[in-house]
């Protein structure tokens, strides 16, 4: 059917094949995740961590209602609308997760992906608007399964649902609706397309995953240039004028319903490791030697906003390590195991004494093979030989605009991946163009890349069929698309160790650790370089087999031999089974376990029944089992000192990278550390004995939740703020700087003898004090200064009062003499006001799709897909 011509109203008979392949993608998604449907789950170590950090926003719920605006779960306190919030307003999006959450996670997850998918496909799969080629829906339905099995089964986005970074996958699985609904609108088909843009815009800020909507946002950017520019040309400046209005009114609708969500977190990132530190380079220099471990997994401080490029870029796909997009393990694959008995590795661990059970387990799940640029890795990002070489083939045959757009994006993605191996690019984006250096982790955008591969595949065979190509007309597109795919894999299978050398400069100090034997390690090097080889060896020719098969299946369709009902099955049945085969290394049934395990990792230890013994209404624990500022497991019991959160507030980590580790004792008192979980040192008289479990040691010197101080020492700024902190002993002495001078008038000699002050109620968001002091004083809290007297106000008998920022990360304040009740109250402004924008905008977003169906349906014009 010719896109131009007029469209009757829908019908079952036109929907039933769409629903067909809905449907088959469920059962497809189902057959994949089977454990699903078995009452298992995936551990998703990031929904764990996620979880862990909730608890006690779950527990005032259970009680209120609602969830606290703040936590002292983690990081001695922080917004905690940042884990856990709730957004009433937001009408489509909690309909559409209410309908999702009926299937099985993470089937609900691949399903919507390939559903997404499949629209983007089936606008990009039509014939360009300005050629006259016939259009043909059932090839085009075909076509764009295929496409969207292939986007959804790329090895990044399965090796992102086993990681548990729930919300990446689900901003990914959005984004192609978004896509799909730009494109249709500056085709002309405004109402149409202007709908598919709103809702798609909606529930990919309902994903919440920012830094995958702003890439997104820029491959929107992209298309709407090079479509501009093609449509000005063409002399449809209107055109072009009308759509841009739509998708203004669209992407704004879309994104406003979710404003109370872009608006906390605008005004949270400021106050983070993403925003501007304090501190200059001279101070965070003299301070790193002692603060090294922590230093080295976090930003370092300056004047520049944005976080450091050395982290920002510490993952980075290496140049060479695209070879993976070809053929999967080309790089080793994960960083640990994917062996057998059959490896060298095996062999020479065998031959060196080791057990053959304790071997064979180690080479399965421990050898590192992984050789590539990046710190460590789940798996590569493979995007499939067959949908590879039919993207080259796409490239070549079809005559769509819209091909340029596919390369360039794919080309852009991979080029971001790269980061540091590619300043060239990345440097100046990174230094320069907008929000680009809030942003680490880039090579998520290897995930994005396979969005464009799809397409452009699509658009390959969409070609072949719509312009009725014969066998003589395809043997040189073929030819150069087996070549450059075929012929490049089959040259790495048989030449690789020419051309790569297999080892990297990490691998003997990681052998070392295992072995602790500089000879024993050499040896193990050269047995993993032979297993890395004959792993690329045997992915090269597996690649080279699936391409053959594929373009054989072309050639034959062209030849007449195979007929459209056969040819295109199996060109999907190609797709499935070359990306399924590679996933199923890295996430398979085995990864799945029984729900009642799923948070068999905070099972409850001898030290935390002891700490949970202490009934006091708040204090704090340090967990000096592990890196306690990269994990959540006491969150899940306790209110942590560390945590585990994407983005910290900055000052309490400069406060933990730069004084910790010089102030440990007095920094842990005043932050109300009263316990710390210990690991047991081994006995030295029984080295051969396993030590004990974690232990619970009480700190008899924490500070409590409030108390008052003797003397006040004012700075002028940040970093001697900072330099004060690393030597202060804060039971008697507290560090203000000068900004807060002004609270400080007046005030009289401290001597703090016969005053207290205790903490009388706990809610995470309302602390309740009593004071009583026979002299005005001022009390330092055990609590982190957040945005004071704007968003956390204090109250002195129910009279609002100042207060200001003490110790670098603490809140003070001055108490008059006598008997007064103190209160701290998380107010922030913007929730009430993103609520009330989410209402408003949630209500326009459903009117105008209702709307654009209406009057997209009346049109005799408009397309339905």
């Amino acid at each position: 059917m010719n896109q131009n011509s007029p469209l009757e109203r829908p019908s079952l008979s036109r929907l039933r094949p769409h629903l067909l392949f809905v449907l088959g993608f469920l059962v497809l998604a189902g057959i994949y995740f089977v454990p699903a449907f078995q009452g298992k789950e995936l551990p998703m170590q990031d929904i764990r961590q996620s979880y862990a950090s909730t608890i006690e926003l779950r527990e005032f719920k259970k009680q209120t209602g609602e969830f606290p605006l703040w936590t002292n779960a983690l990081f001695s306190g922080m917004p905690a609308y940042m884990i856990a919030f709730d957004y009433p307003y937001t009408f489509v999006g909690r309909t559409v997760e209410s309908v999702l959450n009926l299937i099985p996670r993470p089937v609900n997850l691949l399903f919507v992906t390939m559903v997404s998918m499949y629209l983007l496909l089936l606008v990009i799969g039509r014939t360009d608007p300005d050629d006259a080629s016939p259009d043909k829906p059932a090839a085009r339905r075909w076509l764009a399964a295929t496409g969207a099995v292939a986007y959804a089964f790329g090895t990044y986005l399965m090796l992102t649902v086993e990681a548990g970074h729930v919300s990446k996958v689900w901003a990914m699985a959005y984004a192609p609706g978004v896509l799909a609904g730009v494109i249709q609108t500056l085709r002309g088909k405004y109402w149409a397309g202007a709908a598919l843009t709103a809702f798609f815009a909606c529930m990919e800020l309902n994903a919440n995953h920012l830094q995958i909507t702003y890439y997104l946002f820029i491959l929107v950017a992209i298309y709407v240039l090079m479509e501009g520019i093609a449509l000005v040309r063409m002399g449809k400046a209107k055109q072009l004028a009308v759509g841009l209005a739509f998708l203004a009114v669209a992407g704004g609708l879309g994104a406003a319903s979710f404003s109370k969500r872009l608006l906390v977190l605008n005004q949270y990132q400021k106050e983070t490791i993403r925003g501007r530190s304090e501190l200059t380079a001279k101070t965070t220099a003299q301070t790193a030697d002692a603060a090294a471990p922590a230093a080295a997994a976090a930003p370092a401080a300056g004047s520049k906003d944005g976080l450091d490029k050395d982290y920002a870029f510490n993952w980075s796909y290496g140049k060479a390590e695209a070879l993976n997009l070809l053929i999967p393990n080309f790089f080793g694959g994960g960083s640990g195991g994917g062996l057998d008995e059959g490896s060298e590795f095996y062999k020479a661990l065998v031959n060196k004494g080791v057990d053959p059970g304790a071997a064979r387990q180690f080479v399965e799940l421990g050898a590192p093979t992984y050789w590539g640029d990046q710190p460590g890795v789940g798996g590569p990002s493979y995007a499939g030989a067959v949908l590879l070489f039919l993207f080259l083939l796409g490239l070549t045959l079809s005559t769509h605009r819209i091909r340029w757009y596919l390369l360039v994006g794919a080309l852009f993605m991979i080029a971001i991946a790269m980061g540091k191996n590619l300043l060239v690019i990345n440097g100046p984006l990174f230094d320069y163009f907008p929000l680009f250096n809030k942003f680490r982790a880039v090579t998520m955008t290897m995930g994005l890349a396979q969005l464009f591969f799809a397409g452009g595949a699509v658009l390959g065979i969409h070609a072949i069929v719509s312009r009725n190509l014969s066998a003589e007309q395809l043997k040189k597109p073929l030819a150069i698309s087996v070549g450059l795919t075929a012929g490049l894999a089959l040259v790495l299978a048989l030449l690789g160790g020419v051309f790569f050398s297999f080892q990297t400069a990490n691998d003997i100090p990681v052998l070392m650790q295992y072995f602790g034997d500089q000879a024993m390690a050499t040896d193990m090097q050269r047995a993993l370089i032979s297993d890395r080889q004959s792993m690329a060896r045997a992915d090269g020719f597996r690649s080279v087999i699936f391409i053959l098969l594929a373009a054989a299946a072309i050639y034959g369709f062209a030849l007449k031999k195979l007929k459209a009902g056969v040819f295109f099955p199996l060109l999907l049945a190609l797709m499935v089974f070359d990306l399924f085969m590679v996933d199923k290394r890295f996430l398979n049934n085995g990864n799945f376990i029984p729900k009642t395990q799923v948070n068999s990792a905070f099972e409850e230890t001898p030290a935390d029944a002891q700490i949970l013994g202490d009934k006091s209404l708040s204090y704090r624990v340090w967990d000096q089992t592990g890196s306690f500022m990269n994990d959540n497991r006491t969150s899940f019991f306790h209110k942590s000192i560390g945590g585990y959160h994407a983005a910290k507030l900055r000052r309490y980590q400069e406060l933990i990278e730069y004084a910790f580790p010089k102030n440990t004792l007095n920094i842990l008192n005043m932050l109300n550390g009263k316990y710390a979980i210990m690991q047991p040192q081994p006995d030295p008289a029984n080295p051969q004995q396993q030590p004990s479990a974690p232990v619970a040691q009480p700190n008899p010197e924490a500070l409590g939740n409030a108390w008052f101080v003797r003397t006040v020492v004012q700075v002028p700024d940040a970093d001697a703020e900072m330099a004060a902190v690393q030597t202060l002993n804060p039971r008697d002495s507290v560090v203000v700087d000068k900004r807060f001078a002004d609270q400080l008038n007046g005030l009289p000699t401290l001597d703090p003898t016969g005053a207290t002050i205790r903490l009388t109620n706990y809610i995470p968001d309302h602390l309740t004090y009593e004071s009583n002091a026979p002299t005005e004083q001022l009390a330092v809290f055990s609590e982190i200064y957040y945005r004071g007297d704007t968003d956390w106000n204090a109250y002195i008998d129910g009279k609002k009062v100042p207060h200001l920022r003490a110790n670098y990360v603490l809140r003070a304040m001055r108490v008059p003499a006598g008997k007064h009740t103190i209160e701290f109250k998380f107010e922030p402004p913007v929730v009430a006001l993103g609520d009330t924008l989410d209402a408003v905008f949630n209500g326009l977003l459903i009117a105008f799709i209702a709307l654009a169906v209406f009057l997209s349906f009346r049109k005799p014009k408009a397309v339905t897909v």
